[in-house]
Order: C-alpha cells, then sequence, then structure tokens
C-alpha cells in the first residue's frame, strides 16, 4: 500500500506520456474505467495541442428579443409598439407586456432584433438581446 502512496505522489513529476501508462495501471489496480468518469476524454500528446491550432469561436446567428421591463407610464406605446412590429391582436400584445420578463421574438436576425430592440425602448420599455 505504500508503494502505491509513493507511485501517487510522484505523478506530479511525470510527463504527458507518462500519465497514459499510469492511467492503464491504475485502471487495472483498481478495476475502474477513465472512460466511465469522463467520455469526452482524450489522451493528448503536448505538442498536439498546438497543432491543432486557434479555436474557432462561432458567432451567434439567431437572437431573441426578451421585454424585461415596461413602466406603467409607458405601456400604451409599447403595445402599440409591439402591435407594429407584429401581427398581434391588442389583446394579445397587452398579454404579452404583462407578468415580464417575455421572449417577444425568438431566433431572429441580429438587424431584427436591432430594430425590435430600437423601437421598444424608443416606446419606453426596457429591452435585451440574448
Amino acid at each position: 500500500m505504500a508503494e502505491k502512496i509513493i507511485f501517487v505522489w510522484q505523478i506530479d513529476r511525470k510527463v504527458l506520456s507518462d500519465e497514459i501508462f499510469v492511467i492503464i495501471w491504475l485502471q487495472e489496480e483498481l478495476g475502474v474505467s477513465a472512460a466511465a468518469f469522463a467520455p469526452a476524454a482524450v489522451a493528448v500528446t503536448p505538442g498536439a495541442a498546438a497543432e491543432a491550432g486557434p479555436a474557432v469561436v462561432e458567432e451567434k446567428t439567431e437572437f431573441d428579443v426578451v421585454i424585461e421591463e415596461v413602466p406603467s407610464n409607458a405601456r400604451i406605446a409599447t403595445i402599440k409598439a409591439v402591435r407594429a412590429l407584429t401581427s398581434l391582436a391588442l389583446k394579445e400584445a397587452k398579454e404579452l407586456i404583462e407578468g415580464l420578463p417575455k421572449k417577444f421574438k425568438e431566433a431572429v436576425s441580429k438587424e431584427e432584433a436591432e430594430e425590435a430592440k430600437k423601437q421598444l425602448e424608443e416606446a419606453g420599455a426596457k429591452i435585451a438581446i440574448v
């Protein structure tokens, strides 16, 4: 048991290629599988990460417009703006601005989201684009 503890203590001194052998040894000794704990784990050599290049960040193309708050003095103007931006009837537009925050538009382009935000903020509502 003492040699196992010493061995585990010395792991931090090993290089990454040696750690693969440590993982295999631990799996055999303890009777467990590393795959059960890390299903997406991949053994990578130190140079492989640099060869892969920088990670590509995908730009978001669809946005949601969320009405966060409508002051009581801006309710009528906001209802008019909601009706102008959608095909909602008066009753549905009024229900939309009650019980906020609510999604006003979902999965729209950035330009459409910015235009809706501009019009609703001019009416007095507080808007977020997510």
